[in-house]
């Protein structure tokens, strides 16, 4: 049985994600009372951001459990 390595670029892939999203959210709240349609805008694309991380570590959890049932 080989043992797979756990996909490193997809997490890292995640992290970014969410290094992006804390960056968005940040300047979502910045802008709360200044510019409402940016502030509106970067939560729209943290929340984008935020299921693209979502979906990296699934398919990372994925591979992993279907590797530890083999």
């Amino acid at each position: 049985m080989t043992q797979q390595q756990i996909d490193v670029n997809q997490l890292n892939q995640a992290k970014a994600n969410v290094t992006l999203t804390q960056n968005l959210l940040n300047q979502a709240i910045e802008k709360s009372t200044s510019d409402t349609a940016l502030a509106q805008e970067a939560i729209k694309q943290a929340a984008t951001e935020i299921a693209l991380a979502q979906t990296a570590v699934s398919q990372v959890q994925s591979a992993f459990l279907a590797q530890k049932s083999e």
